[in-house]
């Protein structure tokens, strides 16, 4: 009998260890089609570009349903959903790219979004119908906002990462185009331009560079218009009925303590010192924010080209000869001479800067206080020496947002949110 029991307990123990081994098998087999999965996502799914391929009416996580397409980037593309979970509610999902170095950005993204998130005094109440002194409380709140565009959920789905953002309007460059180029009237660019500064001061206030300021990336909250009929251009305009705006795509910001790319920024807002490799911080956002304003202000951009020595040389002609400081100090001696930059007035690419550029004043519309007074900003914005540039919190104290009316001001006591803290 104890034979037996022994030869029957070795059975049993053999039989386990062959289940053991078959089960340890399937997790291992398992695991690699995962990470298969991940890395590589399924082919019939993504498209030679590495876009999600998907039809309107399809759920993802059994909770989004795909109603249509907003937008087309680099990084993928922004659909409407119906989200499911949310009341029906309409959401901007953003499905990256299924490419590794698109999957990291947004994971950065996703980081600087839960950062920002943990710092927005507007977060700190749940949402819901709570009743006339919840509401009291929000419009309180909403005064304080960072006007960075919130994160409401990401997850991965077969290889693509999806960020879900609150429906929003157009950009400001999309209504700008939609109204065949024509420029926002003065006081709208006023309360535009308050905003981004404000918006932007908060990531500065944070230890953030946005690094990709451009019309593209400033979305109305609602961009619903009123026609009227302009009866000196003999056409209809559109004028949007609320400025209100929130700030977007953080894909490229930078905490000041990680690492900084050399080249940032889109090439019509990006900064001398990053075309001349000199190192840059967030002074290279307050550049950009200025020439958004000028071309909110205008209707176009202030520097049309994409070389560096013409990019240079449009700034030369716009703003002055650039400081011998900034000149000595940069690698990039072959776009000069003698300390000064090495352009040819008399050719082709120097008459066509000579013909499209003229000094800063002289896009002036109206010579009146208002006008000088928006373009002594955007000239302090424009400094080439990124130390002697106004910052942002100087920029909200200039004399041209003084006539901003108080139900458009923010921050009604001063405080910062450190994410350091």
């Amino acid at each position: 009998m104890r034979v037996l029991s022994v030869r029957r307990l070795k059975s049993y123990m053999q039989k386990k260890r062959t289940q053991l081994k078959l089960k340890l098998k399937e997790f291992l087999c398992k695991t690699c089609r995962d990470r298969h999965e991940k890395k590589r996502g399924k082919s019939v799914e993504d498209d030679e570009e590495g876009h999600l391929i998907y039809r309107h009416g399809d759920w993802l996580q059994a909770r989004y349903e795909i109603v249509s397409t907003l937008g087309e980037g680099t990084f993928g593309k922004v659909v409407e959903c119906v989200d499911h979970q949310r009341g029906r509610k309409s959401i901007a999902l953003k499905i990256i790219k299924n490419i590794e170095k698109y999957r990291e950005a947004a994971k950065l993204e996703i980081n600087v979004l839960e950062k920002l998130a943990d710092k927005d005094p507007s977060n700190k109440f749940p949402f819901g119908d709570q009743g006339d002194w919840f509401s009291t409380m929000m419009a309180n709140a909403s005064r304080e906002q960072s006007l960075c565009v919130q994160m409401l959920d990401w997850f991965d789905y077969h290889g693509h990462m999806c960020i879900s953002f609150d429906m929003l309007g157009l950009s400001v460059f999309d209504f700008l185009k939609e109204n065949s180029y024509q420029p926002y009237p003065l006081h709208q660019v006023r309360h535009i331009a308050y905003q981004m500064c404000y918006a932007v001061k908060f990531l500065h206030d944070n230890k953030i560079t946005h690094t990709d300021l451009k019309p593209e990336n400033v979305l109305f909250v609602d961009s619903s218009y009123d026609m009227f009929y302009n009866a000196e251009k003999k056409r209809d305009e559109k004028y949007v009925k609320m400025t209100d705006i929130r700030l977007i795509d953080f894909g490229s910001a930078t905490f000041d303590w990680e690492h900084h790319s050399t080249i940032v920024s889109t090439r019509h807002y990006r900064a001398p010192e990053v075309i001349l490799e000199l190192g840059w911080a967030q002074p290279c956002d307050v550049w950009s924010i200025g020439a958004i304003i000028f071309e909110l202000y205008l209707g176009f951009t202030m520097y049309q080209t994409h070389d560096n020595r013409e990019h240079l040389a449009m700034m030369e002609r716009i703003l002055g000869p650039m400081p011998s400081k900034l000149i000595k100090k940069t690698r990039k001696q072959k776009y000069f001479y003698k300390s000064r930059l090495d352009w040819d007035e008399s050719s082709s690419a120097g008459r066509y800067v000579r013909e499209n550029c003229k000094p800063l004043r002289r896009y002036m519309l109206v010579n009146d206080k208002e006008h000088e007074e928006l373009f002594d900003l955007i000239s302090q914005m424009l400094t080439y020496d990124p130390s002697k540039r106004i910052t942002l919190s100087e920029a909200l104290s200039h004399p041209f947002f003084a006539l901003l009316p108080p139900e458009q001001r923010l921050g009604r006591r001063e405080h910062s949110h450190s994410l350091s803290r």
